[in-house]
């Protein structure tokens, strides 16, 4: 564990985890019980994804129930956490710097991408939290580079939680769900690939993982879902060494690992 406010890539996996959280929850709680109180939260979710960064700046931050069809309990929850302008207005001004283009969203809440998550990690929503969206059609290249804009506001006590999937095939997971079955090979021979490169911190290989990593177009038909944690990774800056904290497969299909990326 680690007592530093390192960039996190966490797991929130299908919408019903916020109901099991299971060993993935037990692990973000860990995690989170391990580090200092953040001035504040910086959240990004592949289910926020605009054409130029954007920052949620809203007092107080909706929770957005973006799914269909699951249990009744799931769209009673809430996560009642509040924004802070002036911290959004920081985040704001440390894309500016890298010369990013910007833009600010006056009224987005929380997408379960964002809220799931941080209702296990933080559920006293005593922390101010700044949505940050992500540009899937900028590809890795992009999010590594939003990572990096968003780096020194580490130093400055804000703390960076990155939400996605090692792995995420809607079409795999409905058939899972209608099937069940076995764990598809991909699952873990990319999961492993994926730790293994950042072990070894090859930023060439990550970057190119959809043409180097075995099972890269099964584990992302469409790569929304890993994005966010290329923001973790360029936020890390480029020293730092990925610790993955939690590993498991949640319905088959879906790789619930966890990373922290502490600096050297």
């Amino acid at each position: 564990m680690t007592s530093s406010l390192t960039p996190l890539f966490v797991p929130h996996g299908a919408p019903t985890f916020a109901l099991q959280p299971g060993a993935a929850g037990a692990a973000l709680r860990r995690i989170a019980a391990s580090l200092p109180t953040p001035r504040a939260i910086v959240v990004l979710s592949p289910h926020w994804d605009t054409a130029i960064p954007t920052v949620g700046s809203a007092d107080r931050l909706e929770t957005i129930h973006d799914f269909y069809g699951f249990p009744a309990e799931l769209y009673a929850l809430r996560y009642p956490a509040s924004g802070c302008r002036e911290a959004a207005a920081e985040v704001i001004a440390a894309l500016e710097a890298a010369h990013l283009p910007v833009a600010e969203d006056r009224v987005r809440g929380l997408d379960h991408g964002a809220w799931v998550p941080l209702r296990m990690m933080f559920p006293d929503a005593d922390v101010p939290v700044i949505p940050v969206s992500i540009q899937p059609h900028g590809g890795v290249a992009q999010a590594f580079r939003l990572g990096q804009a968003l780096a020194p506001l580490v130093e400055r006590g804000f703390l960076i939680v990155a939400s996605g999937n090692v792995t995420h095939n809607l079409r795999d997971f409905q058939r899972a769900q209608a099937n069940a079955g076995q764990t598809p090979a991909y699952v873990r021979t990319f999961s492993d690939w994926l730790a293994a490169r950042l072990a070894e911190h090859d930023i060439t290989a990550l970057l190119d993982y959809r043409q180097l990593a075995p099972g890269a177009v099964q584990a992302h038909p469409s790569d929304e879902h890993l994005l966010p944690l290329f923001v973790a990774l360029g936020a890390a800056g480029d020293f730092a060494k990925a610790e993955r904290f939690h590993v498991g497969i949640d319905h088959y299909v879906i790789a619930m690992d966890a990373y922290s990326f502490l600096p050297q």
